[in-house]
């Protein structure tokens, strides 16, 4: 029987030999997916880039590769205007947004006809844009997006965090099908703002460009049970903190989902630009980015250097990661 002991910290120096180890292999793997063709900014992001940091609560943040190259954080975004929405309408957030895993592409507009225009989960794009209206709070969508903006530099204390706006304006001229969606919540009464505001505040903010780095330190409040550091304020409560975690397991990676858990055991939110934010409680957050991505939107060598983490650390919320046998 395996022994499935609770999570553990590691020794400073062990765990910057485990994602520098990590960060060369990614770097000379040759299956590296293809960027996000669809939004043409990206299509231009070079797929050789590979980058991982990893900030321990309390400890310093351990990185390696390319981590210090900002990239577009796309609907890793979500967890973030999630928990802002949280915050500022609590419960009345899940009248307008479910908390179930999709089982369909991130942009299906199938399963939003189906069940009248309320997404099945705030990180599926319909789901991400009615979390959009809610910060809004019948604002100009400069003001949300500045909000969006505020928190994300607070919780990374960097204020150079800010928005690509090649990569906004790509994702206005090609969104159609984000305006099919929040045009059809509109006709159902689940957008309360003019459509045209609602999808300005969703595309930039998943325009946003951020650093491995910087997002491994605005993830971490999410591992600290929602308070970063002893010294600073909670950002959210535990309970609240575990909540999103939940959702980041089951819904973070669309309809690969199930197979994240699967073989990581770490909630994760992925986006389309490459990156994967990943919460292990009570240790870490952890980011990767590599721009290629599979055929469910989620990036190829981020997805394997998580799975390498959780092996070489025994970081999983199911227990330690052996490396599995032919038996498996």
């Amino acid at each position: 029987m395996e022994d499935y002991r609770p999570m553990q910290t590691i020794a400073h120096a062990n765990l910057k030999e485990i994602v520098e180890r990590i960060a060369q292999r990614m770097a000379a793997a040759t299956e590296r997916g293809k960027p996000a063709a669809y939004i043409p900014e990206l299509a231009k992001v070079d797929v050789n880039r590979f980058g991982i940091a990893v900030a321990p609560i309390g400890g310093e943040v351990i990185a390696a590769g390319d981590a210090e190259v900002p990239f577009s954080i796309q609907s890793i975004s979500k967890v973030f205007t999630l928990t802002l929405a949280l915050e500022k309408a609590g419960d009345r957030v899940w009248e307008r947004v479910g908390r179930e895993p999709s089982g369909n592409p991130f942009n299906s507009i199938v399963q939003l006809e189906y069940e009248k225009g309320r997404p099945r989960n705030p990180f599926i794009n319909a789901g991400a844009i009615a979390v959009a209206d809610i910060l809004l709070a019948g604002r100009a969508p400069e003001a949300a997006v500045q909000d969006i903006l505020a928190f994300l530099r607070d919780l990374a204390g960097d204020d150079s965090i800010g928005i690509d706006a090649s990569v906004a304006a790509s994702e206005a001229r090609t969104g159609y099908r984000n305006l099919a969606l929040a045009n059809f919540m509109r006709a159902e009464g689940n957008l309360e703002h003019p459509v045209a505001d609602t999808v300005e505040v969703y595309f930039r903010h998943c325009a946003i460009a951020m650093t491995c780095r910087q997002l491994a330190k605005a993830g971490r409040f999410l591992a600290a049970a929602g308070q970063p550091d002893e010294s600073q304020a909670a950002v959210v409560s535990q309970l609240r903190a575990r909540r999103i975690n939940a959702l980041m397991l089951t819904c973070g990676h669309y309809d690969a989902s199930g197979e994240f858990a699967f073989r990581v055991g770490i909630p994760g939110k992925s986006g389309v630009g490459g990156g994967i934010l990943g919460s292990i409680p009570g240790i870490a957050s952890v980011a990767a980015w590599c721009p290629g991505l599979d055929a469910n939107g989620n990036s190829v060598l981020a997805s394997k250097a998580f799975e390498e983490l959780a092996q070489a650390t025994g970081w999983s919320v199911f227990g330690p990661v052996p490396v599995p046998s032919d038996r498996d």
